[in-house]
């Protein structure tokens, strides 16, 4: 009996469904089959539902057979041919076993998908560029186990973007994913797949599954961003606190237990037998304001970039800051969901 993994193996094309095509370059742009197969594509996309669950059943899975499924029945039809004109009757057993077994194995292919549920994890939000993972939790109501099921991005042409488990029975299983979004902003999650060869590799069962969560993707930081702007003086504040070349607050104070480490100067450790912390009180006698209209770069998107880079900095000090959008304010504020508040503003501004 074949291992579902190895019988993937074998056919190079068989990990797209039929309607999806191999990877189209521009020589293939204008191809009226290519053409054709994408808006087949996307019709067919436009009819499945919106839904973060899916319960498998007849309606939704399909199956059709693999490369070596059809080698398989040109052998039988051979094999059939000859025992008839040469009337051999270990040829008519041969024949019909192999034919036999090839349609239980479809029926235990059917019966591996059939009756899953999928379930997609709401996502996280990710920075633009970088990979988006989406978790699957694959239900299995009955107790036998299925074997060899692959979950992948449906438009993904990546050769290792299939992810495989094995379902317990009465159980369940994780499978994670990724997308790569390369622009900022709320991103639909897009259509997913999900197929299996188990037993023999003769037939492929797939289903597409279109899940209505969506990805918030921030602004990617600028990769070398200038030092923090000085901040604007605190109302009824007394004396003022400099910003470093670096971006840092020069006021520190010794060491006391219980000093979050990122407050650690560790380069005036470095250089010192003692401890030192920044003095955040002293420093917070001027507010710092991330400003769009100073964020000095040539565009939009390179602003949106420098500040999602000051915002990231400002939060590793452990200082409080604010942010300045077109048509948007937010309060000077410090901690996780400060900065997820800024960030969510920047992607969607």
């Amino acid at each position: 009996m074949a291992h579902p993994r190895s019988a993937v193996g074998a056919s190079p094309s068989s990990g797209r469904p039929p309607w999806s095509g191999e990877a189209e370059g521009p020589a293939r742009a204008w191809n009226p089959a290519a053409l054709a197969r994408r808006q087949f594509r996307a019709w067919w996309q436009s009819r499945l539902p919106l839904s973060d669950t899916l319960a498998l059943t007849q309606r939704n899975v399909y199956i059709l057979p693999t490369r070596p499924g059809l080698m398989l029945a040109t052998t039988l039809l051979v094999l059939l041919v000859a025992s008839i004109n040469y009337q051999l009757n270990l040829g008519y057993l041969l024949t019909f076993l192999l034919a036999g077994s090839a349609v239980a194995g479809m029926h235990v292919c059917h019966a591996t998908l059939r009756g899953l549920r999928l379930t997609l994890t709401p996502p996280e939000p990710v920075f633009a560029g970088s990979n988006a993972p989406l978790r699957i939790v694959l239900t299995n109501e009955r107790k036998a186990p299925r074997y060899g099921i692959g979950l992948a991005v449906l438009d993904d042409s990546r050769e290792d973007r299939w992810a495989w488990t094995d379902v317990p029975g009465l159980g369940s299983a994780n499978v994670s994913v990724a997308f790569q979004p390369q622009r900022r902003g709320l991103h639909r999650v897009p259509a997913l797949t999900a197929e299996t060869r188990f037993p023999l590799g003769t037939f492929r069962v797939w289903t597409v599954w279109r899940p209505a969560a969506q990805v918030l993707v921030y602004p990617a930081p600028e990769a070398l961003p200038p030092p923090l702007p000085e901040g604007e003086p605190r109302s009824g504040g007394a004396g003022s606190a400099r910003m470093q070349a670096s971006g840092e607050f020069d006021g520190v104070r010794a060491y006391r237990r219980g000093d979050p480490m990122k407050l650690v100067v560790w380069k005036k450790a470095a250089k010192a037998d003692e401890l030192v912390s920044r003095d955040t009180q002293q420093a917070q006698r001027r507010e710092l304001w991330l400003d769009f209209t100073l964020a000095g770069a040539s565009d939009t998107e390179a602003r949106l970039a420098r500040l999602a880079a000051w915002v990231l900095q400002a939060d590793k000090l452990g200082v409080d800051y604010g942010l300045r959008l077109p048509g948007q304010q937010v309060a000077p504020d410090s901690g996780e969901a400060h900065r997820r508040r800024c960030l969510e503003a920047l992607a969607l501004c």
